[in-house]
């Protein structure tokens, strides 16, 4: 399914809102995005198109994978990266094309009052060096006419292969691509492989994924916008402030400089930017870990479903569902868990009959099946999360695991009631 394709399917199921009076791509559209939470397409921000909260929800990823809401991840832990990829010589991108860049022209949007500039959100950014590919999204500030300021995060595959290319006094060539088929997009955030992001992408759509290459030699997918350029092997610039997903500002670094040689996209394109901390955002940085809890914990016990919950920022908060065996399966799956999503900071284990997309089912069973002194796991001075605002400066924290499933010996006093028939 296109990304066209996927919006058409959104409006003919009435999940899209569309706007079609002028909007203000200065904090007005972004405003209106919080405000929506689903699908939101703008038809005029500087005459130009743009949607956001394009997988706002879980419902649009249950939609985009065809399976249900509670089958989503299952459908991530069984998937491979070992799809096919087919290379092909052009594509509908390639509709306008030029070299006079002016990233102005486009509908990049500023989204807080403290935003460092005008930010693409939605980015995928596939770079290629020495042989190694890689493509994940990355937060990128308008810092000219032509030039992007890049937040790569050590010591992920984009940091390293720039590294290697600066180590060489060479620079990284990159294409960012912009309103790619979603499942491609959801595949760029996933924790693969390096290099096996769109074979991921295939195998999750049933279907190849196809590429074509730009001029520097970076193969990207067929997509509403592309940014070709090159990232600078010694220029760094200012980059921030930004709000990143628990809702906060994130801290002012100097980072690496892309700049922008060509820009190719289909005529009538449609912009994707996704909204800092909003519903897309959390879910593109939560869900890509859930099948990782997951795989981890179903390697200690009976694991049912997995949730980085959003009151969590979809990143720091778990929510782990098993079927007990034993007791200490429950602090196993904490440890596991744990061990799985280094960034998660709290973690809660649940029986079969609590539904862990009811936050208020779950805190049911902390009020009833938790005994503070045998029951939490508390583990001072671990490696936490860079985006937890109450994190030490030298990135550790104090994490928290809840056993909140039932004793098996007193099982029957932890039933529930039940209505007679």
């Amino acid at each position: 399914m296109s990304f066209r394709d996927f919006i058409d399917h959104l409006r003919a199921s009435d999940r899209l809102v569309e706007i079609t009076d002028p909007v203000s791509k200065v904090f007005e559209a972004p405003r209106l995005a919080k405000k929506s939470n689903g699908p939101i397409l703008f038809h005029d921000i500087d005459g130009q198109k743009a949607i956001m909260n394009l997988l706002g929800s879980r419902d649009e990823l249950a939609d985009m994978f065809g399976v249900p809401k509670d089958g989503i991840i299952r459908r991530l832990s069984e998937v491979r990266p070992d799809g096919d990829v087919k290379i092909v010589d052009s594509s509908p991108t390639q509709e306008v094309i030029t070299e006079d860049v002016d990233l102005s022209k486009l509908p990049l949007m500023t989204h807080f009052e403290k935003d460092g500039g005008p930010y693409i959100t939605a980015g995928i950014v596939v770079s290629e060096y020495d042989g190694m590919m890689n493509a994940s999204i990355h937060r990128l500030m308008i810092v000219g006419k032509d030039k992007l300021a890049a937040r790569l995060v050590p010591p992920r595959h984009s940091f390293v292969l720039h590294k290697k290319a600066s180590e060489n006094n060479e620079p990284l060539p990159v294409a960012i691509v912009l309103g790619a088929d979603p499942v491609i997009t959801f595949a760029s955030t996933t924790r693969v492989p390096a290099g096996k992001e769109f074979e991921y992408a295939s195998a999750l759509r049933g279907a190849p994924v196809e590429l074509f290459e730009c001029e520097n030699g970076i193969k990207v997918p067929h997509a509403e916008i592309i940014l070709e350029g090159y990232i600078d092997p010694v220029e760094r610039v200012d980059e921030g402030p930004f709000v990143d997903i628990t809702g906060t500002y994130d801290l002012v670094r100097k980072e690496p400089v892309i700049r922008i040689t060509k820009v190719m996209h289909r005529r009538d394109p449609i912009y994707h930017g996704i909204l800092p901390a909003g519903p897309e955002h959390l879910l593109m940085m939560g869900v890509p870990y859930e099948p990782k809890i997951y795989n981890a914990v179903s390697e200690v016990t009976t694991v049912k479903n997995v949730v980085l919950t959003e009151g969590g920022c979809c990143y720091l908060h778990a929510v782990v569902q098993i079927e007990k065996q034993t007791e200490g399966d429950a602090k196993n799956a904490i440890m596991a868990a744990f061990a799985a999503h280094t960034s998660l900071k709290h973690v809660v284990i649940v029986d079969e009959d609590i539904d862990i997309f009811d936050m208020q089912d779950v805190e049911f069973a902390i009020a009833t099946r938790v005994k503070g002194d045998s029951d939490m796991m508390i583990i001072p001075n671990v490696r936490g999360s860079s985006l937890d605002p109450r994190g030490a400066p030298d990135g550790t924290t104090t994490k928290v695991g809840i056993d909140a499933t039932k004793v098996l010996a007193e099982k029957e006093n932890f039933e529930r009631a039940k209505m007679p028939e």
